[in-house]
């Protein structure tokens, strides 16, 4: 059914991890999961992660600590990976926590999946549900104009995800980690 098996070249620093970023909405778990099975690699959503170290959904975490405490939480969580040959799928939020991010360019591939803010507006729902860090009247808007500078600082790779299905973008990612 037009499945390429793709082949990575494992000479390139086997223990080396991607680490997705992107915008809510951007795919990065969903993505990620299917990467990790394609390259045979692990998987982590370091959401996952904050939720299972304190307890508490990603919205409550954010209403109890307010934002800075949540970021100090984030930066805290993804610094302290330490893992070999794993695919990290982050939370939007990440790139404001530069220790966390110094950590991820130095033992990983960063990967931005870069899409446009309409894709992303229709993707994403309910915001606050998802535990989306917004200080108080800021829009999604004012936020994807405040992200996308720092993903695009932070990434060694970025990936234009516009128009692309889990697939298709799941390929593409694995085409630009092997290229580098």
């Amino acid at each position: 059914m037009g499945m390429k098996v793709l082949y990575i070249d494992r000479k390139v620093k086997s223990m080396e991890n991607i680490v997705l970023v992107g915008m809510p909405g951007a795919g990065k778990s969903t993505v990620g999961v299917i990467l990790a099975k394609v390259l045979g690699m692990n998987f982590i959503d370091s959401d996952l992660l904050i939720q299972d170290q304190e307890g508490s959904l990603l919205k409550d975490i954010i209403k109890k600590q307010g934002l800075q405490g949540y970021i100090k939480i984030e930066n805290q969580v993804n610094r302290d990976i330490s893992v070999e040959n794993t695919v990290i799928a982050t939370g939007g939020s990440v790139v404001y926590c530069p220790e966390a991010m110094e950590h991820f360019r130095e033992t990983s591939k960063v990967v931005y999946i870069k899409l446009s803010f309409n894709t992303i507006n229709k993707r994403v729902g309910n915001i606050k549900q998802r535990g989306v860090v917004l200080r108080d009247g800021q829009t999604l808007y004012d936020l994807y104009k405040e992200r996308t500078p720092l993903y695009e600082k932070y990434a060694h790779i970025i990936v234009d995800a516009e128009g692309l299905g889990i697939e298709d973008l799941m390929e593409r990612i694995c085409m630009e980690v092997r290229d580098r």
